[in-house]
């Protein structure tokens, strides 16, 4: 695999996955046919320290042996945040992007190949299941948050993770809106929030704030983080309702 540099990224961590890339080679040989990194690397969003790297892995076959080769790796990189990646034959592509259609046009609109070749290249996305995976996608997402600050039992502590988690996972269900209603698609995550927010007439203050949290661009007190939570719960909420409507 030759060295490649994704534009944007810190030169620390353009070193970090050229050396992952080789482990993946090493470990996988005529295996492996494809490494790709996806999300927010690729997209100019990435945060030194916060964000995770996202990896797809395009393997010739997989078996238990296959899936295990890559324990020891995600034992060395995981503190790292490398996420273990999805596992795909190219077989499964068509079929696994024709089920979960927003989560591969978000792969294949915003990736980089670290080594091998693309399997995105001339490749269709099955959209036909993509209206009904956002609206179920924005149900889903209330009712996770429910269920977290519940579990972690709405402390200061907890809500400051569970927020900037949250708001991660609600971006990308921003931008299958913006397929939806048949809207430019946007990269960045603040442009995202304001042209759904002019659209639905909403205000989605909550989201800013959110993603201003997990920036580290604001620390709120004890006396704002219940109100901040509160911001944001009612915007997912009425997102939801939004969705509902479609």
């Amino acid at each position: 695999m030759s060295e490649r540099t994704i534009e944007g990224l810190p030169e620390d961590t353009q070193r970090l996955l050229q050396i992952y890339a080789k482990d993946i080679k090493a470990a996988y040989g005529d295996r492996l046919e494809g490494l790709l990194i996806y999300g927010s690397a690729v997209r100019g969003e990435f945060l030194p320290g916060r964000s995770n790297l996202n990896m797809l892995l395009l393997v010739t076959s997989y078996d238990a042996a296959t899936l295990k080769t890559y324990a020891p790796i995600h034992k060395k990189w995981s503190k790292e945040q490398i996420v273990v990646p999805i596992f795909l034959t190219e077989q499964e592509l068509s079929g696994a992007s024709s089920i979960f259609p927003l989560e591969f046009l978000e792969i294949q609109e915003h990736h980089r190949v670290l080594g091998g070749r693309d399997p995105f290249v001339g490749f269709h996305v099955q959209t036909h299941r993509l209206k009904p995976q956002v609206i179920e996608g924005f149900a889903s997402h209330v009712f996770r948050l429910r269920q977290r600050f519940a579990e972690g039992g709405g402390t200061d502590d907890a809500v400051t993770v569970l927020l900037p988690l949250s708001v991660t996972s609600l971006i990308p269900l921003l931008r299958g809106l913006q397929r939806v209603l048949n809207r430019p698609v946007l990269s960045h995550s603040d442009a995202v929030i304001m042209d759904i927010a002019d659209h639905l007439k909403l205000d989605l203050q909550g989201l800013r704030d959110a993603l201003s949290l997990k920036r580290g661009q604001i620390t709120p007190g004890a006396r704002e983080i219940p109100r901040l939570f509160d911001r944001y719960l009612h915007d997912s909420s009425a997102l939801a309702a939004a969705a509902a409507t479609l």
